[in-house]
């Protein structure tokens, strides 16, 4: 539940971000419309183009339809991105300073104070101290208890991977959809000069600049969505490997208990 609580608040951020960006743009247009005469006849030379206002333009040159599908994708994706990075953020734990306070906590207070440590710490690695904690107050062996750690330590890394296969599919369908717009505009293109009877470039360059436009907008998102995705691969890694390096630490602190 708190996981789809944070993707819906990423997509109303991204949404509201969007809904100002589109006032302000209006508002752009109105104050541009009033002051173009004027401009006109003071100016000699070209009036430079804000870069909103131009990828405003080329987004409609590029066709609506499918520039559409191409920023759905850069959304969607943004959006699992940014839920897994704080899910992530939110799940980094002080292992050191945590294994320190369960060592203490089992020399002063037993398994119980252990186990209250653990619930009230944050993050996976404290989870898969608790599942450790609750079986060895049920009487289980060290040895049960080991393998209850490498389980529940499997399940914790498969949530820190969740999403993923969603943003690597958002990651191959937006270059799809490029080239899908990319094979629409040559076959414009060819259209045009079938009715024109003429292969002039003048009669090209409608088609073709769709073609191109679908194809850097589907490449651009592609890369934005990577370069996101592998960070989140790289943190999920570190947590795993911090993870296991913990547990191992923690199974050295259990035998020393056992043993006294």
């Amino acid at each position: 539940m708190k996981k789809i609580f944070m993707f819906l608040a990423v997509m109303g951020v991204m949404a509201f971000s969007a809904q100002n960006a589109a006032a302000q743009d209006a508002v752009a247009d109105t104050t541009a419309t009033e002051v173009a005469a004027p401009a006109a006849e003071t100016l000699d030379g070209p009036e430079e183009v804000p870069m909103h206002q131009a990828l405003k333009t080329k987004f409609i040159e590029g066709g609506a339809g499918f520039m559409a599908l191409v920023i759905a994708c850069l959304i969607l994706g943004l959006a699992l991105c940014i839920e897994r990075i704080l899910y992530l953020s939110l799940s980094k734990t002080n292992s050191k300073k945590l294994l320190a306070k369960i060592e203490d906590a089992l020399q002063n207070g037993g398994v119980a104070a252990a186990t209250d440590v653990c619930r009230n710490t944050r993050g996976p690695i404290a989870s898969i101290f608790t599942q450790a904690f609750l079986r060895l107050a049920d009487g289980q062996t060290l040895d049960e208890v080991e393998k209850s750690v490498v389980s529940y330590g499997g399940v914790e890394a498969s949530k820190m991977e969740q999403n993923l296969s969603w943003i690597s599919l958002f990651i191959a369908i937006a270059p799809s959809l490029g080239f899908l717009g990319t094979v629409i505009g040559m076959i414009q293109a060819f259209d045009a000069i079938m009715v024109a009877g003429d292969m002039s470039p003048a009669v090209v360059a409608g088609g073709m600049k769709v073609a191109l436009i679908t194809t850097v907008g589907g490449l651009i998102v592609a890369v934005i969505l990577q370069i996101f995705y592998n960070y989140i691969l790289s943190q999920v890694e570190s947590l795993t490997i911090d993870m296991e390096d913990a547990s191992i630490s923690l199974m050295d602190i259990l035998v020393k208990y056992q043993d006294k």
